[in-house]
This record gives C-alpha cells, sequence and structure tokens, in this order.
C-alpha cells in the first residue's frame, strides 16, 4: 500500500492525467501478455507473423486465424482494472486513456470511444485489405469454426485480417497523431501493463515524462522507463489500480 499512497501523493491536485495501457492490464481477464513469463512470444516466434508473410502465405493466415480462435480475446470481460480506469475518467481527472491493446476491454468497461485510443487497432473487427470492408470478427471466426481455415472477403475475394496493427504495419496516423496531442496536454500519465518497450506507442508516455511532468508505473516486473517514473508499483492491476483510483477520487 506504501506505493500506491506515494503514487496518489505524486497525482494529487492533477487533472489531465493520461492513462497508458499495455497487455498487463487485461491477463486478469484471462488474455495472456506478450512479453511475460508466460507471454505469447514465449511460445510462438512474432517474426512469423508479420504482414508480409501474412499477404504472402496462407498458412500463416490460417494459423492467424486459428490463434484468433483460441485466443479468448473475442469473449473475455473487463476487469477491476479496466473499471478503476472508467472510474477515474468519470472523476473528471483523466484527460484518456491511450491502449496498446486491441482487446476492446475498455470499451466493455464503459470507456467512451472519444476518451480511448487504440493504437495498435481492435480485434473485434476485421477488415479486407483489398476493398477495406469492414466486419465483425466474430462473424468471420464464425466461418473458421465452420471449416473455411482461411476465410476470404465475401465482397471481392480478397485477403481478410483483424484490423490491428501486425509486424512491419505502421501505426494508424490518425490514432497516432491523437495520441500525441493528449500527450502534449497530459499534466501526469499513469503506465498500467505494459514494459513500455515497444516504440513507437512507448513514445506517449515519454513525451509526458520529458515534458516535466509525473509518471507512474503499475507494472509487475522491470520496464524500460523504470528510471524516470515518479512512483513505482508492482502489483497486479486488478488490485492496485482500483486502490489507487479510489485515492484520488
Amino acid at each position: 500500500m506504501q506505493s500506491i499512497e506515494s503514487a496518489a501523493v505524486v497525482l494529487r491536485g492533477k487533472e489531465r492525467i493520461l492513462v497508458f495501457t499495455g497487455a498487463g492490464i487485461s491477463t486478469e481477464s484471462g488474455i495472456p501478455d506478450f512479453r511475460g513469463r508466460n507471454g505469447v512470444w514465449t511460445r510462438v516466434d512474432p517474426a512469423e507473423f508479420t504482414i508480409d508473410k501474412y499477404l504472402r502465405n496462407p498458412d500463416t493466415r490460417r494459423r492467424s486465424w486459428q490463434m484468433r480462435l483460441e485466443s479468448g480475446t473475442l469473449t473475455a470481460k473487463p476487469n477491476k482494472a479496466h473499471r478503476a480506469v472508467t472510474r477515474l475518467w468519470r472523476s473528471g481527472r483523466m484527460l484518456a486513456c491511450v491502449t496498446q491493446n486491441i482487446d476492446g476491454l475498455h470499451q466493455k468497461a464503459g470507456l467512451p470511444t472519444q476518451a480511448l485510443v487504440e493504437l495498435h487497432g481492435n480485434a473485434h473487427v476485421a477488415r479486407c485489405v483489398g476493398c477495406g470492408d469492414r466486419q465483425p470478427t466474430v462473424d468471420v471466426v464464425t466461418r473458421v469454426q465452420a471449416g473455411e481455415d482461411d476465410p476470404s472477403c465475401l465482397l471481392c475475394g480478397g485477403i481478410l485480417k483483424i484490423d490491428v496493427v501486425f509486424f512491419g504495419e505502421m501505426l494508424p496516423p490518425a490514432a497516432t497523431d491523437l495520441a500525441y496531442a493528449l500527450a502534449s496536454q497530459a499534466d501526469a500519465v499513469v503506465a498500467v501493463g505494459s514494459t513500455l518497450s515497444v516504440f513507437p506507442a512507448a513514445q506517449i508516455p515519454l513525451e509526458v515524462a520529458q515534458a516535466g511532468h509525473p509518471l507512474v508505473i503499475l507494472n509487475i516486473g522491470p520496464t524500460a522507463f523504470d528510471d524516470l517514473a515518479a512512483a513505482r508499483i508492482e502489483a497486479p492491476a486488478g488490485k492496485a489500480l482500483p486502490a489507487l483510483v479510489s485515492a484520488l477520487t
């Protein structure tokens, strides 16, 4: 609790808090992180899932859709940490949330669209890389369950992919620009469940810290910006973040 109290002291009086979330905020919802001890990349080589390989190789697409089926992302429910972010927003002291996550759990927890920037996209939407048609991912997954292991676009026959950033793709320009604009307005940043090692996303909280505003880190395990943190909380997000928000509101 001492670290939570220290973080609350650092954030007291701040009225434009930017929340930055990574995979660690969703592990308590049953979604594995990527770089943790049992993370996705300990079992799967990320080099197998570049955008080039996905577009060229039907086997990569088949494997990707099967992983989507098994990941639990589409059926996961928000946990106490997601709800704490929403509670902070409703208090009027939070500027917005910028997330690296693609699971849609912030929205499910009641955070409005205008308060959220999804830097890496959203797995609940599938998009045709040919004609751009968008549809619910659950509809495509239903086709996979029915036996279409590499479903194509029903409009043009093009390749379908979930509407998220693959390795080798650029971040969405509109989302990136908005995230940087929010970082320039923030008077503090709370980073939750991120190793802060994936760029350019990690540049967003770094911008706030480099502008002289406090950075609070809540993460299990070290992060790339620990030396910049005004306060550091080593605890599960679902336990620590609600306590921190309660101390602030």
